[in-house]
């Protein structure tokens, strides 16, 4: 081969891995073992960038461990249910595990030419009955352990699609799909019990010392722990209450703002707000008109707020006398708190927005310290620890911060009986009920006379029927007789399976277990997973931060309660990276009504088009199939291989930051394997015509260098322990283009070398193996073309020599009355009165002197000399 081909190089070393099995994790305690997991991907059909760098990141770490004598595991797999493929059938036809397990294949094969150290003989789809029947197994144990309930909850409800939607997957208050405007219904759903580790999961959080800041935060403040005060609102006696109501119960994270309430309001939903819809037509209508809507804190954030005066009124806890109005308002939630507020116009913004509209008191409790300014269109809401003037409260505290108010508010209410401090938590539990059919079948019946019947162990996994059909709305487990209609587990009579199928935020939530034994007939054998577990080192975007490692940590704990994972593996991530995103210029251009129209970035040359249109260029945009702005990764490896792509969305920019994915860049990274390659055939080819082949390892160079024989090796030498100290230190602080930048500068220095060829090969050799994690494919070719024995990737990481890693000088700056004037090399370790010595034996030195006696001599070690004269 007379030039870099990556082509002929990447087939056949992917061949050779897989003909030695050298990824294939099996259990070895005779080495330590290291488990390095990537998010596993949603079978779309095409890989792209981001999967390029996010599984190059976690490879790199693979294959690192593999040369540091680590057994590891490093499997794949794919998040498989989900409405997409459902939205594939419904329009183009065909079946959605058709549509998925095709595009599962077609990724499988974009994926493979990276070279990955994947275990593929552990690879599962969620989909698989397999998989989703070890999963029904697992819900049967926590519904016995008491971790799952089935319990009526508001739900965001798609009235056309018919299904339950997450709260992301409303936009505008419609559905994400069908457009329709979402209702809120009140449905029987079933719940994992996950609230009630909430304290547990927010504690842990400390211990995840490996996991970026951000993230705990993140989750801590989803879960959200708060103290606040719990109090009940009488109704008054002139009002004309439901019966089996005399009062409303409300909870408040601000106590202290009560002196500021100028009405109370409950939800459509709140148990009050439901029996006067009974009564009257009118709340009826309201009622129904405020349940259409999203329930995300953003929809209730910047919707139009919507009031009832319901004509009740309750009276002031600190007050009999003072009647605030009851109403009815379309920004509240029941599912947080009580379901009721007392309204703070003048503290909070939602309420000063419902104020203003129905011409409602506005009463300030404090203002600013400075500057002062009455509450006009925005409302005053300093922070907790923010120090504020109180203008208003039932205790004298004139400047004192929020938490100190509301410390003192909750005081005084216990004290005096009206009041009690409860401590509160955001997080709710997990509904995990979805009405549609591509998903893992919740494994119950439902039985006239037994009620809610679990299904037999034996008799999973409850599989999916594949005679479907999409050609109507909603579920179509609710249309299929035969799946749907069963003999009761337990009295045999007619009964029906639960039709709803699970969240596939379950089926995410355990897959780091199963890979531990993905052929076993349990969700997990012991044996494995107290060998595996726990993750290592888990690599996935942060979009993920919250829900799917939250749930994750929740099942972990779940999964260890019921019996199948050990305790140690409660936090189930010992450490977590989050990478950022590939970005790329959007190029577009504008039709004859000046909306934009993009552009694929092969389509654009130097800023024009093929016709000489000049595209407008918007930089560093996320990668999007709707802006164009994508490269396909295979088509990078067809152009320039495998290793150019890895090395280059490693060599960009650190890995938690996004890398700007740009042709010259990629142009850039193949032209220096190339130089790479190069000089490796040279040195092959200079000793092979010698006839001198040499097959030296650096310890054998290093043991056979005299010092001070040769000092250009002895250069070499220092530089290639160094350079072994640098990449490693990266590679093991994910500072992968630090490691990189090193890995330059090394060949660099290996290129410009006039030290023997002895050492020159045993330094390319070295260099052969810093590379390899990033490019697999052709540090394994220069590893054999420098005669290496066995593979690159299994052969022992070298070792950086401490003793090399000295500096055998230290270059000191000579100043004379304070001005640089000259400068010395000395040892490092040289006593004080012989670096005098060598300054003042330097030419500028001696000139300045011009042979006087200095006044005084001043060195600094290893940091600078100064002569006075």
């Amino acid at each position: 081969m007379s030039r870099y081909s990556a082509a002929e190089i990447e087939s056949k070393w992917q061949e050779a891995w897989e003909k030695s099995g050298i990824f294939k994790a099996m259990r070895d305690s005779s080495r330590p073992k290291y488990y390095v997991l990537e998010m596993f991907p949603y079978p779309s059909g095409r890989i792209h960038m981001g999967h390029v760098r996010n599984y190059t990141m976690g490879d790199v770490i693979a294959r690192f461990k593999i040369a540091t004598g680590h057994n590891v595991l490093h499997p794949m797999g794919w998040d498989a249910f989900g409405m997409p493929a459902e939205n594939a059938a419904m329009a183009i036809g065909g079946h959605p595990k058709d549509w998925t397990y095709q595009n599962i294949a077609d990724m499988r094969g974009q994926m493979k030419p990276l070279g990955l150290s994947i275990d593929w003989s552990r690879e599962f789809a969620t989909c698989d009955p397999e998989y989703y029947g070890q999963q029904q197994a697992l819900f049967l144990d926590m519904l016995e352990a008491g971790l799952v309930a089935r319990k009526n909850a508001v739900v965001n409800w798609d009235p056309v699609d018919m299904t339950v939607l997450a709260n992301e997957q409303v936009i505008d208050g419609k559905g994400w799909r069908s457009g329709a405007e979402v209702e809120r219904r009140e449905l029987t759903q079933w719940f994992f019990r996950i609230s009630s580790m909430a304290e547990e999961l927010l504690d842990a959080l400390d211990g995840l010392e490996d996991w970026p800041a951000k993230v705990r935060l993140m989750q801590e403040n989803w879960i959200g722990k708060s103290r606040g005060l719990q109090m009940t609102f009488a109704l008054t006696g002139d009002s004309a209450a439901p019966a089996g109501f005399d009062g409303i119960e409300v909870y408040t994270t601000r106590p202290d703002t009560i002196m500021g309430a100028s009405f109370v309001a409950v939800s459509p939903d709140h148990p009050l707000a439901r029996a006067l819809e009974s009564q009257d037509p009118r709340v009826a209508a309201f009622n129904a008109e405020a349940r259409r809507g999203g329930t995300t804190e953003e929809a209730l954030e910047t919707g139009e707020k919507l009031g009832f005066d319901t004509g009740l009124t309750v009276a002031h806890p600190l007050d009999p006398n003072w009647h605030l109005p009851v109403w009815i308002a379309n920004f509240i939630l029941m599912d947080y708190g009580t379901g009721a507020i007392f309204g703070v116009p003048a503290h909070d913004q939602r309420d000063l927005d419902f104020a203003r509209k129905y011409d409602l008191p506005v009463i300030e409790t404090f203002e600013a310290v400075q500057d002062p300014t009455p509450v006009a269109a925005e409302a005053f809401t300093p922070g907790k620890d923010e120090k504020v003037k109180w203008t208003n409260h039932f205790a004298d505290l004139g400047i004192a911060t929020g938490q100190e108010a509301i410390d003192a508010t909750i005081d005084a209410a216990e004290a005096a009986g009206w009041g009690s401090g409860v401590t509160k938590f955001r997080l709710r539990d997990w509904g995990l009920s979805r009405q549609r059919y591509w998903g893992c079948p919740i494994p119950v019946v439902h039985c006239a006379d037994c009620g809610v019947v679990p299904e037999k162990k034996e008799n999973l996994p409850v599989r999916l029927p594949d005679d479907v059909s999409f050609d109507q709305p909603g579920n179509p487990l609710d249309r299929h007789p035969t799946w749907r209609d069963v003999p009761c587990p337990n009295c045999g009579k007619p009964a029906r399976r639960e039709t709803d199928t699970m969240d596939t935020f379950v089926d995410s939530s355990w897959y780091f277990a199963r890979f531990t034994s993905p052929r076993a007939d349990v969700p997990v054998t012991q044996e494995d997973a107290a060998y595996w577990m726990n993750v290592d080192q888990y690599i996935g975007g942060i979009e993920h931060a919250i829900l799917h490692l939250l749930y994750s940590r929740f099942f972990a704990r779940a999964m260890q309660i019921t019996g199948h994972l050990p305790e140690k593996c409660r936090e189930p991530f010992n450490a977590l990276f989050t990478q950022g995103m590939v970005t790329h210029e959007i190029y577009q251009t504008r039709d004859d009504k000046g909306r934009p129209v993009y552009h694929l970035p092969e389509e654009v040359t130097d800023g024009r088009l093929a016709d000489g249109t000049e595209v407008e260029i918007i930089p560093s945009a996320k990668m999007s199939k709707s802006k164009k702005n994508v490269v396909d990764p295979v088509n990078i490896i067809h152009a320039f291989g495998a290793d150019t792509a890895r090395w280059f969305v490693l060599s960009d920019s650190p890995p938690e930051r996004d890398v700007e994915w740009t042709a010259a860049g990629a142009e850039a990274a193949n032209r220096f394997l190339g130089r790479v390659w190069r000089m490796a055939r040279d040195l092959a080819d200079q000793h092979e015509a010698g006839g001198d082949k040499i097959d030296l390892t650096l310890q054998e160079m290093m043991d056979s260098l005299q010092p001070g024989q040769n000092p250009l090796d002895d250069e070499l030498m220092r530089a290639t322990h160094k350079a072994i100290d640098d990449v490693t230190k990266g590679i093991e602080s994910f500072g992968f283009n630090a490691a990189i930048a090193r890995i330059y500068a090394f060949f660099n220095a290996l290129s410009k070398s006039q030290a023997s060829a002895r050492m020159k090969w045993a330094a390319m050799r070295v260099l052969a193996q810093l590379m390899s994690p990033m490019t697999p494919h052709l540090s394994e070719e220069l590893w054999t073309m420098l005669g290496g024995e066995g593979l690159v990737v299994s052969t022992p990481w070298p070792q950086a020599d401490p003793d090399m890693l000295r500096e055998n000088t230290v270059t000191l700056p000579v100043q004379i009355n304070g001005k640089r004037r000259a400068e010395i090399s000395v040892p490092p370790d040289m006593a004080k009165d012989e670096v005098e010595k060598c300054a003042l034996a330097v030419d500028a030195v001696q000139k300045a002197l011009d042979g006087a006696a200095p006044r005084k001599v001043i060195v600094v070690p290893g940091r600078i000399v100064n002569v006075v004269i």
